[in-house]
């Protein structure tokens, strides 16, 4: 059930960054739902892969190399998603910042949250 929460919280953040963005876009509801599902599995199946491959990366570039990792993410989905379009890293960097602070609010929101 989290799971659906959470992809319902990235598919709203998908389509905040379509709507404030013109690098992203989207055909319809079905396209930003598939693309919001297989951004969870994707998030949780390759990014933990590459995040431990590219760590030396991260900390000389002081984790700021974590949002084009989080942009990469995102133009994966897009390349497999049929009518969810990045057009390049610098959308795709912009998307990963919006959707992840809204995926961040649908943490707190559903209780799922780290504390510090």
């Amino acid at each position: 059930m989290r799971f659906l929460a959470r992809a319902v919280f990235a598919a709203l953040g998908l389509a905040l960054a379509a709507y404030l963005l013109r690098g992203v876009s989207y055909d319809g509801l079905v396209a930003l739902a598939v693309a919001a599902l297989l951004l969870g599995v994707v998030n949780a199946i390759l990014r933990p892969v590459l995040f431990i491959l590219t760590l030396p990366l991260t900390i000389v570039t002081l984790g700021l190399f974590l949002l084009v990792l989080n942009a990469l993410m995102i133009l994966l989905v897009a390349l497999v998603v049929p009518g969810f379009r990045v057009d390049g890293l610098g959308s795709g960097v912009l998307a990963a910042v919006i959707t992840g602070v809204t995926s961040w609010i649908g943490a707190m929101v559903i209780g799922d949250a780290k504390r510090v």
